[in-house]
């Protein structure tokens, strides 16, 4: 995968072109924003495969000096397109004097926070709910838009470790797992009883149950909103996200 800061006019409209295949059928970036955002000094790369673009990511920077990383999407996945552009994004950020990323994502997609917490050692500092209002691309129709903000601190020593793409260590186990799935893969709450560290669960495939199970699908979203945005309430904070798909939580004493 080779990915390249994008600064001409065919490369800013076919990033653009790659996202809305993505986020079908909403355009979540015109080629004009494309086009200001990065007139005015902000974040765009691209991520190529034997010639092609397959994937995008623009980023605005922050009143507070970060950057905010708005969209990343990648059409091939599986193949390290999301790594190389966190690692390329990283390393921009730096050259430019900036030592912290945010974005946001839906805390139900497994696989995103596995690569969030686990792979890139991002940490969530708060808890969004229906962050965008309702959302009517195919990836969120139907579906409350709940969102993770995740801070990136690019300086730690465990992101610098992250980045040369080793396997993650597996948090310490939960003391009370607050959230799971029964045999039919239904949501099963707990209360944590105010225990050091808990678990927070995922479904295997929300975009599975959106597609086949809409009620299955809310039923999760209001389930994790309650567990995980309560703990957040409550002081405990995320120390990671473990192999099972679980959010690992602790408070401290």
């Amino acid at each position: 995968m080779d990915v390249r800061e994008l600064t001409t006019p065919d490369d800013l409209r076919t990033a653009s072109e790659v996202l809305a295949g993505i986020w079908r059928p909403t355009d979540p970036m015109p080629y004009e924003m494309m086009r200001v955002l990065q007139h005015l000094g902000g974040y765009i790369s691209g991520v190529f495969e034997g010639g092609a673009m397959v994937g995008a990511c623009a980023a605005f920077p922050a009143a507070d000096g970060s950057l905010h990383s708005h969209i990343t999407g990648v059409a091939a996945r599986g193949r390290g397109a999301g790594f190389a552009i966190k690692r390329h994004q990283r390393e921009w950020a730096l050259a430019h004097g900036i030592r912290t990323i945010t974005w946001t994502f839906d805390p139900l997609v497994r696989r995103n926070a596995y690569f969030n917490l686990a792979k890139l050692a991002a940490r969530p500092t708060e808890y969004l709910p229906d962050f965008y209002g309702e959302m009517p691309d195919e990836l969120n129709a139907g579906d409350p838009s709940d969102r993770l903000l995740l801070s990136w601190d690019l300086d730690a020593p465990e992101v610098a470790a992250a980045m040369k793409g080793g396997s993650p260590t597996e948090p310490e186990p939960a003391e009370v797992t607050a959230l799971t799935d029964d045999a039919e893969g239904r949501p099963v709450e707990r209360d944590p009883g105010g225990v050091t560290r808990i678990a927070v669960g995922t479904p295997a495939d929300i975009a599975a149950l959106r597609a086949g199970d809409p009620p299955l699908a809310l039923a999760w979203r209001r389930a994790q909103r309650t567990a995980l945005a309560g703990a957040l309430d409550a002081g405990y904070h995320v120390t990671g996200f473990n192999r099972s798909g679980h959010y690992l939580l602790e408070v401290s004493r």
